[in-house]
């Protein structure tokens, strides 16, 4: 595609009206498509456990790791941050033309860049399966290579995802980027049971899952992938953007997204990072691969909240921040900042004491079903509670954390993660390898972190 004069003009209905009158309201829409999401999560891991127990659950999530380990960075995380603070300057200080030209560059090199990124993470699964799972069996090792490798190009396809919802969350377009994620979990439970009939003879026969039924899941998750990039296609169409290839790398914009995004990597990557620690350690509890699950659950719990309100606020913050700074630390910028760390703090402390309180009951309702029993239940209670404790301060550095690139101050939010990840190392080789506890203590161990 090509930007041609004769292209219609970008909607109106897109100029932002004043940024602190649409804060609340921006969060609130975006609230709505992320509940729409992690809603339709939810029904997906509770037909894997469901249908599959705990123990090949665990397999799956731990396949699926590093590429939502990736996800989670570049939809919410270094790219998608980095990419907006350059964007939204642009826009500000130059003009619509001059960041739609970026945006083709960076799409351009995220493409080139992640497809040998994939292809790297198809041939190295192997050891990359056995580097990080090293307390399983070979059967388990060998299974979780080949759903891995199903699931690797899927890195490709997020990162070009996360800098269309950059684009068009600058462009004060918020719900449909929100809830495109909702068509990601769709396509892997519609995508997945489909895949999962056509490939395993017994689930077509009688309904009864295989390790062949894992196979049409691993692939449907690359169909949702597919799914989420191509809802929003055509609103980006319509606020202005054509695309087409550009391999002006050495172009100042793509230089600066590129400067703020290595410390953004590590600093976005603390959470998930020691969330992929949490899971090495847990593979030498008792629990093996059912752990995997166990954490995998009460993590996705602690995820509806925290992506309904602190990933929300950020999502709406972060544009309008960016725009702010460009006139330096003003009151109008501490104005944005403060009111997005109110409405965080309002809207997920009810929720992690719910978390806390509740946790029992609340994975009883939604998990215990099919192969996933009442000692599952049990084994997931306790991580749900550690993270409950750490959801209000994960929601506040959602909102924060990106305020430090949009000031360039990038290597703040570095060194503190840097600091976390060598904490939570400490504490979760002290908890199994010499006191012996087991996965609940991993997440305490994340949640002081």
């Amino acid at each position: 595609m090509s930007n041609h004069a004769s292209d219609p003009a970008p909607e109106t209905a897109t100029k932002a009206p004043a940024p602190q009158a649409s804060q609340a309201k921006s969060t609130g829409v975006v609230s709505i498509a992320i509940l729409c999401s992690r809603l339709l999560g939810l029904v997906r891991d509770q037909l894997l456990n469901g249908m599959f127990g705990s123990a090949f659950a665990g397999i799956f999530n731990r396949a699926f790791a590093t590429p939502n380990m990736l996800r989670d960075l570049f939809a919410e995380g270094a790219l998608s941050t980095a990419f907006v603070t350059t964007f939204s300057r642009k826009m500000k200080q130059e003009n619509d033309e001059a960041a739609w030209l970026l945006g083709r560059k960076m799409i351009t090199l995220a493409i080139c860049f992640m497809s040998i990124i994939a292809v790297a993470g198809v041939a190295l699964a192997p050891w990359i399966i056995r580097l990080l799972n090293p307390g399983w069996d070979e059967s388990a090792k060998v299974l979780c290579t080949w759903l891995a490798q199903i699931m690797y190009p899927f890195i490709a396809v997020v990162s070009i995802t996360a800098l269309v919802m950059g684009m068009l969350n600058s462009k004060r377009v918020f719900f449909v980027p929100a809830v495109a994620s909702a068509f990601f979990n769709l396509g892997c439970i519609v995508g997945g049971l489909a895949m999962a009939y056509l490939v395993d003879p017994d689930f077509r026969a009688t309904w009864k899952v295989t390790e062949k039924s894992l196979t049409g899941f691993a692939i449907g998750t690359l169909i949702g992938g597919v799914l989420q990039l191509a809802i929003q296609i055509p609103s980006l169409r319509r606020v202005g953007f054509r695309f087409a290839p550009d391999f002006g790398w050495k172009d100042e914009g793509v230089r600066q997204v590129l400067r703020l995004m290595w410390p953004s990597l590590i600093a976005a990557g603390g959470t998930q990072i020691n969330v992929l620690l949490n899971s090495i350690f847990a593979s030498f509890t008792w629990g093996k691969q059912s752990a995997a699950a166990w954490l995998g659950n009460a993590q996705r719990l602690q995820q509806l909240p925290l992506g309904l309100f602190g990933v929300a606020v950020a999502t709406v913050t972060l544009p309008m921040l960016s725009r702010l700074a460009t006139e330096g630390i003003t009151p109008a910028f501490r104005g944005a900042l403060a009111k997005g760390l109110r409405l965080v703090l309002f809207l997920t402390l009810p929720s992690a004491v719910g978390l806390a309180v509740m946790g029992p009951e609340i994975l009883s309702v939604l998990f215990e079903h099919g192969k996933f029993t009442a000692q599952d239940v049990e084994q997931t209670a306790g991580p749900l509670q550690a993270y409950a404790f750490g959801l209000v301060f994960y929601a506040c550095v959602k909102v924060i954390q990106p305020a430090f690139y949009t000031i360039d101050r990038r290597f703040i939010p570095m060194m503190v993660s840097m600091g976390v990840i060598v904490l939570n190392l400490t504490l979760n080789s002290i908890t199994v390898f010499v006191l012996h506890w087991d996965h609940t203590a991993l997440a305490w161990a994340t949640a002081i972190g």
